[in-house]
């Protein structure tokens, strides 16, 4: 059964994978627009894995910190990686899949840990460094997953509000990006209504976690974090 985790128990287990998840993220997007022409975040130090070149003091470390002290839906952010889509071959669908790539890398991490799970589990995670591993992996695949999902929402600036308007006709597409600066507004009041995003995120993430768990041969029990 797991244990009770102290709250620098807590910290321990969701520092790297937090800090990881985002940056990652972050990072994939500048890579993905080296690929398609656009060597901005290259030349401005951001196309790295290091992710101190990335971590926003108050995304990446204070909110999803006060979050997981105050027990709430976790999340956070790092300093948006530059993209000038005038240096793309083909702006509108370059931006979508630059978009995507964020999410992407979330999905292949939460992979990555959920491997690292399997691992824990098959070597023995009843305790010491191997229990600590099967903790980290877990909130890995978490934090990376709701990340994924909530990233993919279609609403502007998030990454899937992007690839949406990759998507879309041309002059709908332009109608529909003229809401981005109203979008952090909207994700705001989401995450403020008790339950809304919650709710919103909810199905999405249960089947991308039961796609996970299934496709590498996890159950739902190997996924409890202490206190569940």
């Amino acid at each position: 059964m797991p244990i009770e985790l102290s709250l620098v128990q807590k910290i321990a287990v969701w520092a790297i994978p937090v800090i990881f998840a985002i940056t990652v993220h972050e990072a994939a997007h500048g890579y993905a627009a080296r690929a398609l022409g656009d060597r901005t975040a290259q030349m401005l130090g951001r196309l790295s894995l290091n992710p101190i070149r990335h971590i926003d003091p108050v995304g990446t470390i204070l909110v999803p910190g006060l979050l997981l002290l105050l027990g709430g839906f976790l999340f956070g952010w790092a300093k948006p990686v530059p993209v000038d889509y005038r240096n793309l071959k083909n702006p509108r669908r370059d931006m979508a899949l630059v978009a995507a790539a964020g999410p992407l890398s979330n999905g292949l991490m939460a992979i990555g840990w959920g491997l690292l799970l399997k691992l824990a589990l098959a070597v023995g995670s009843a305790d010491g460094i191997w229990m600590g591993l099967r903790y980290m992996a877990v909130a890995g695949i978490i934090i990376n997953l709701v990340l994924m999902v909530l990233n993919l929402l279609p609403l502007p600036p998030l990454d899937g509000g992007r690839v949406l308007t990759g998507l879309l006709p041309a002059r709908a597409a332009y109608q529909y990006a003229r809401l981005e600066p109203y979008g952090m507004f909207i994700l705001l009041g989401l995450v403020l209504i008790p339950g809304l995003l919650s709710a919103i995120m909810f199905w999405p993430l249960a089947i991308a976690e039961s796609v996970l768990y299934t496709l590498l041969g996890l159950n739902a029990s190997s996924a409890l974090m202490p206190g569940t």
